[in-house]
């Protein structure tokens, strides 16, 4: 418990203690300074996505790194087993990524400045209109050179068992024509909602798998995409 009560101490604090950082990249971002604005977003956003999953005590094994492209933006497409499934892509993938998020995190202060700067996309799952034009613009900023995340699942399994993909979020990466990179995140679930949402250390791995390029997939039915790169992280998680 006193764990816990530590996590979310350190979760305000620090985040407030950022602000500094965050009008120095508004500043940054008017003067024109992309490069230095895009460095100091992601140096910030990561070093405090690190420490609150350090926090937990947990132990995070990154395995497959090397299937990150080196070059050019792409969609990261992972299972999502538990609320730190954000905080260990964020901070140890060690990559500039941006998110889909549902649109009630906006209501957070502080937190929507960071990810707006992070090219994160805002969807509302109950406005087929502003869905479609969220992904428009996730797919702009993926051509502008953000990588993002797509949870295809749109909620917490909480455990090993995946819940089916959506396939409309697969539209992302077709409209993009980026490389997609599924993610399979094993144990997350036990740092927080295994204990009724009380902060315990698990042991936690993140295998990045092999890319699909867009000539694997373009010319795919969205629901087979979806089917197939569901098999492929369900698949690793039986391992």
């Amino acid at each position: 418990m006193i764990r816990t009560v530590i996590w979310f101490v350190y979760f305000w604090y620090h985040l407030f203690i950022t602000y500094p950082s965050l009008l120095k990249v508004k500043k940054l971002q008017k003067a024109g300074r992309k490069e230095e604005m895009e460095q100091l977003v992601f140096k910030t956003s990561s070093n405090w996505a690190k420490q609150l999953v350090k926090l937990t005590g947990s132990v995070i094994e990154i395995k497959g790194k090397e299937n990150l492209p080196k070059q050019g933006s792409f969609v990261i497409v992972s299972n999502h087993q538990g609320n730190f499934d954000i905080p260990i892509l964020l901070g140890y993938l060690e990559r500039p990524i941006g998110f889909i998020s549902k649109i009630e995190v906006k209501k957070l202060p502080i937190v929507r400045d960071w990810m707006v700067y992070m090219n994160c996309v805002f969807l509302d799952r109950k406005d087929r209109r502003q869905a479609i034009h969220a992904i428009n613009q996730g797919a702009e900023n993926i051509k502008q050179g953000t990588s993002i995340v797509i949870f295809p699942e749109g909620t917490r399994s909480k455990g090993m068992k995946m819940n089916l993909f959506k396939a409309g979020s697969f539209k992302l990466a077709q409209k993009a024509e980026v490389p997609i990179i599924p993610i399979a995140i094993k144990g997350s679930f036990k740092i927080m909602e295994q204990n009724k949402n009380i902060i315990k250390p698990a042991e936690v791995s993140v295998t990045i798998l092999p890319a699909l390029q867009p000539t694997d997939y373009l010319e795919k039915d969205i629901k087979t995409l979806a089917s197939e790169v569901h098999a492929i992280i369900e698949s690793e998680l039986k391992q």
